[in-house]
Order: C-alpha cells, then sequence, then structure tokens
C-alpha cells in the first residue's frame, strides 16, 4: 500500500477556528485521522463533533496552548505513541493584531506581538511535528501566511512582518527538513470572508470593508474556506511532492508572485 492511500494523521492546532475546523473536516472527508488540539477545548469539540456527524473519521481532541513548548511537544509526542506516526500539522491558531493605526502611531508592542507570536507558534509546532516526521521519513508540514507578506499596504501594522517571517521560516525549515522525506509549504490567503466575522480589522463598516479587500485582488474576489481547506489536502495528499519550501498563493491576486 502506497503511502497516499495509507490513513494519514493529522494534527490541527487552532481546530476551534475558521480555518482549522473547515481543513479538519476536508482531511476528514478523505480518511484521516485526526488530532485536534485548541486552547478552548470546547470550541474544539465542537468541530470534532460535526465532523463525527459528517463522517466515520476517528478523531481525538486535546487541549494544547500552542504557544507553550511543553505543551506541543507532549501533544506531539502522544500523537505519535498512539497513532504511530504523524503525517500532516497545520497550526492555524489566531494571534494578536492592531491594525488600522498608523506605524508612527502605534505601541512598541503592539507593532512585535504579531510578529512574535506567530513565529513562535509556527516554529514550536512545527519542530515538535518535523521531530517525529524526520524518524520517520516522511511528512507534510503546514503553515500559514497572509497577502501583506508580499505587498505594501498601508494599516496593517504589524501583520505584514509576522507573515514575512512565517514564510522566511517555512523556506529554512524545508531546507533542513527536506532531505528526511518531510516537505514544508506556507499556504498565503488573502483574507477569508467567512472569517471576518462582526467586527472589520479596519474601522469602516463591515461591508464596505469587504468591497475594500476586493478592490485589493485582480478578480475583485476572496477566497473561500473551502478552497483553502481543498488545497491544503492537495498539499498533503501527494499530489505537491516537488512543492517544498513554496508558498501556494491564494490570494486571488493581490499579491502575484
Amino acid at each position: 500500500m502506497s503511502r497516499e492511500t495509507e490513513q494519514q494523521s493529522v494534527i490541527v492546532h487552532g481546530a476551534g477556528g475558521a480555518i482549522g475546523s473547515a481543513v479538519a473536516r476536508q482531511f476528514a472527508r478523505h480518511g484521516a485521522e485526526l488530532f485536534l488540539a485548541g486552547h478552548r477545548v470546547q470550541s474544539v469539540e465542537a468541530t470534532a463533533e460535526r465532523i463525527r456527524a459528517e463522517s466515520p473519521a476517528r478523531v481525538h481532541v486535546a487541549e494544547v496552548d500552542a504557544f507553550d513548548l511543553t505543551a506541543v511537544n507532549a501533544h506531539a509526542d502522544a500523537v505519535f505513541e498512539a497513532a504511530g506516526r504523524i503525517d500532516v500539522m497545520l497550526n492555524a491558531v489566531s494571534i494578536p493584531l492592531v491594525q488600522g493605526v498608523p506605524l508612527l502611531e502605534l505601541g512598541l508592542e503592539d507593532a512585535l506581538a504579531p510578529a512574535t507570536s506567530w513565529l513562535r507558534t509556527q516554529f514550536i509546532t512545527s519542530q515538535a511535528a518535523g521531530r517525529h516526521m524526520v524518524e520517520r521519513g516522511g511528512g507534510t508540514i503546514l503553515t500559514l501566511s497572509a497577502s501583506p507578506a508580499r505587498v505594501a499596504i498601508a494599516g496593517v501594522g504589524g501583520f505584514a512582518a509576522a507573515c514575512s517571517a512565517v514564510e522566511a521560516l517555512t523556506r529554512t525549515f524545508a531546507a533542513e527538513l527536506g532531505p528526511s522525506g518531510v516537505r514544508v509549504v506556507c499556504l498565503r490567503m488573502q483574507r477569508i470572508l467567512e472569517t471576518i466575522g462582526d467586527i472589520p480589522d479596519l474601522p469602516m463598516p463591515l461591508e464596505e470593508f469587504a468591497g475594500f479587500l476586493e478592490s485589493l485582488t485582480t478578480s475583485r474576489s476572496l477566497p473561500a474556506l473551502d478552497e483553502v481547506a481543498e488545497m491544503a489536502v492537495f498539499l498533503a495528499e501527494g499530489g505537491a511532492r516537488s512543492m517544498n519550501g513554496a508558498v501556494l498563493n491564494l490570494t486571488c491576486g493581490m499579491s502575484p508572485d
């Protein structure tokens, strides 16, 4: 049996959030065994219950702070012991953001928080899963970025620096883990409409904010959660073996590289 047809063991951090939940559900449809983690276990349980109602997938839930090195390592060890493998790891946790304030008026901590927090959690979770993947000789680590990584745009505070940092981290992990059969790929997105909620990132009405985001893209549209989830599964199931250290561009043309 080839590796692509075996049941995959998938860790999703931030599984209670919109992106983590959508990706977990898509992997469940493809028969993966899911290890869902999050700081708020109630929201993770809600994702698990939805998956169980939709499919016969095996789903496990754990309360894990993805910013805590010890907790993440312990969880990865437990998953590996239970499943004998970690095939995929995605970290979709949220980070602190202050946007809509000019950099000249932004406090130092608010400017640094997105980069330091996102780099911290993506590093911790990638390292924990990567160690087991290297030992086994295969696996896919999926990181997340966003369009400000490659676009000059005002009002995003420290978020652009955070996105660029994660993409750089992705390349370094790919270079170091690639020889062991482990791929590390980043998904860069424009803001997903379903994740905006009732409070826009910038001080403007929701409809106006959505229109502003769409106007920044060449297709005048925004990516959908299902599209992101489908791409995550595609990257991890062997259809993108030649992609390592790459950024999959899901920005609808906002950052065209």
